[in-house]
């Protein structure tokens, strides 16, 4: 039997934005860590108050919108996929697109002030298509859930 080594990892902001296509303000991740090959991750987003989104949902009372939150899991797992293809070839990957989203879940809101932990596990790849399980965590207790799929174009 043989073992996998485990090698750990982390992308800063400044390797982030060189990994994915977003920007602020779409841009809902500001680090990752842990990262063990294209198996799993955590990213982190730290929500404040100063964000656009919060001028609308909603006034006096501050909820990061559930959507973001499923958004902040798919750039998590696009990020470490693009990092995993770039380390094994020449091929430069062009874009990663949000494919499926199954399961989704949420169980409390997130609010300023609140990081949010993305924590993502490999359920599939096939080809340039994967598949995550990810869930949303604030100081350890899960806020949201979901399972993803993604594209990544190389053309």
């Amino acid at each position: 039997m043989t073992e996998t080594v485990q090698e750990l990892g982390a992308a800063d902001i400044q390797k982030v934005l060189e990994l994915l296509p977003h920007r602020y303000p779409f841009l809902m991740i500001d680090r990752i860590v842990e990262i063990d090959r294209d198996e799993s991750c955590i990213g982190i987003k730290n929500v404040t108050v100063n964000e656009p989104q919060f001028t609308g949902h909603f006034p006096g009372m501050p909820v990061f919108p559930g959507v973001l939150l499923i958004e902040g899991m798919a750039q998590t797992a696009g990020a470490i996929c693009c990092r995993h293809i770039l380390a094994g070839s020449n091929t430069q990957t062009k874009q990663v697109f949000f494919m499926t989203i199954d399961k989704c879940k949420f169980r409390r809101p997130v609010v300023p002030g609140d990081q949010v932990r993305f924590h993502m596990k490999k359920l599939n790849q096939r080809k340039t298509m994967w598949w995550f399980r990810g869930e949303a965590r604030v100081d350890g207790t899960l806020v949201a859930e979901a399972e993803i799929g993604a594209m990544l174009v190389t053309e």
